[in-house]
């Protein structure tokens, strides 16, 4: 297979969105459209990816980064204009250049591979990928000769009564061959109902010089619908869902409300585990096998490993090893690292913290930037207090440690291996491997207070 380039067309604006965000940048199913199209773009061979930016190019620029080329488009006029404005970064190339717009996300890498492969083969000068929708008012048609051969593309606005009963529609998706494409682009013009430069020209020019100009039908339509507003948004949003639960059911996972359960495109999970009612999985998130996951839970860019259970919580930005068990009601926030074995109990929120084998934080504790060992036992009510109104210290607490309930670790603090704090404690020194902490004024009562009270 030769050598592919796609150039990807991202400069509109994007006016029925109503928003400052270019259109293309807009998320769904857990990334940009542009970002969906790339990924597409990369499986079918595409070695290279040029971006025809313009409004808001620099926020395209900036999300997107050093994974594209980009040239600007300052004026958009039109299709054919923008492929121009692409042509001097091609300059001297003469392989394949596969053409797609920055707002379909719903496009596969298996559809483009069989177009470009298609392409290739049958020694086109330009293939399009077509369509036949139920409808396919607003679309451009497919003019074909009578034996079949593709003559070029007629847009809505200027079709004929007879040309808008054609069923076959453009997607607006193409392979070309890069020096036919750049000589038909020096022969377009703007002379139609638009006063743009349209690239569908180009197919007409290609065949009335006698190159040949192929075509490939996709198989689903909705691979190739443009999303122009937010209902259409939430639309490819649900379709993209549904595509990677039922991908996720098909490798071994069980979802037991599709309906409910929302899991972006680039999440990995293992066979054998449970996706619970309303679980969100998003980012790069991996989960191992057997694990159980929800209900009512959101793991966002998080590492979890075997057999875990999580269930009523958030995670972000965190590890989770083997056989830990997370909630009800608890948040794990970023640089947090469960080792295996460990218990985060109701109303637990871990930060920026290690939490060493097999130790508990059982309910109702706070725990910021600490090193917990293993074998440990949290109480009930603990708090790293690692903030002094300036700055964040940690807390250091050894193996097998036993801290009581209701007790404050005043950060920097270390606390030994095998010690114990009592129950109440303010701790704000050390204490030594093997002992007892207590920082707690010692309890007086006072006899027959209540009556003289009153």
């Amino acid at each position: 297979m030769q050598e592919t380039v796609a150039v990807i067309l991202a400069a509109g604006k994007g006016t029925r969105m109503k928003s400052a965000l270019p259109k293309v940048l807009h998320a769904v199913g857990g990334q940009s459209m542009l970002r969906h199209v790339m990924t597409a773009a990369e499986q079918a061979g595409a070695k290279r990816t040029i971006v025809v930016v313009g409004f808001g190019g620099d926020q395209v620029q900036t999300e997107i980064g050093a994974a594209a080329e980009y040239v600007l488009q300052a004026e958009q006029l039109g299709t054919g204009h923008a492929m121009m404005q692409a042509q001097p970064a091609l300059a001297g190339y003469t392989g394949t250049v596969l053409l797609l717009c920055g707002d379909t996300p719903l496009l596969t890498g298996n559809t483009l591979q069989q177009l470009v492969a298609a392409h290739q083969q049958s020694g086109a000068a330009a293939t399009v990928l077509t369509a036949t929708p139920a409808d396919a008012t607003g679309y451009g048609r497919i003019l074909r000769d009578k034996s079949g051969q593709v003559l070029g593309i007629v847009e809505q606005k200027d079709a004929t009564p007879e040309q808008k009963q054609i069923g076959e529609i453009n997607t607006g998706i193409y392979c070309f061959e890069a020096a036919p494409l750049f000589a038909a682009l020096a022969g377009l013009t703007c002379n139609n109902a638009q006063q743009e430069y349209y690239l569908t020209d180009v197919l007409a020019i290609l065949a009335q010089a006698g190159q040949r100009v192929g075509a490939v039908e996709v198989a689903d339509f909705q691979e190739t619908l443009g999303i122009n507003s937010r209902v259409q948004l939430a639309e490819a949003e649900k379709i993209l869902r549904q595509r990677k639960l039922l991908e996720l059911m098909d490798s071994g996972v069980t979802v037991m409300d599709p309906a409910s359960t929302f899991v972006d495109a680039s999440v990995s999970i293992g066979e054998d585990t449970v996706l619970y009612p309303f679980t969100w999985l998003e980012g790069e998130t991996t989960i191992g096998r057997n694990c159980r996951i929800g209900p009512n839970s959101r793991i966002a860019d998080s590492q979890l490993g075997d057999a875990v259970t999580l269930h009523f919580s958030y995670a972000h930005e965190c590890k989770i090893a083997d056989g830990v068990t997370v909630g009800p009601y608890v948040h794990l926030r970023p640089d947090s690292e469960l080792a295996t074995g460990v218990k985060v109990g109701n109303f637990v929120e871990v930060k920026n913290s290690r939490v060493g084998v097999g130790s508990k934080l059982p309910h109702l504790s706070y725990i910021g930037d600490a090193d917990i060992g293993s074998g440990v036992n949290i109480g009930c009510g603990t708090i790293t207090v690692n903030y002094d109104g300036k700055k964040k210290h940690r807390t250091v607490v050894g193996d097998t440690a036993f801290v009581g309930c209701n007790s404050n670790l005043v950060a920097p603090v270390s606390v030994g291996a095998g010690s114990y704090i009592a129950a109440g404690s303010t701790i704000t020194k050390d204490v030594p491997d093997g002992a007892l902490g207590v920082g707690r004024a010692r309890q007086s009562n006072i006899a027959g207070w209540v009556e003289k009270k009153k």
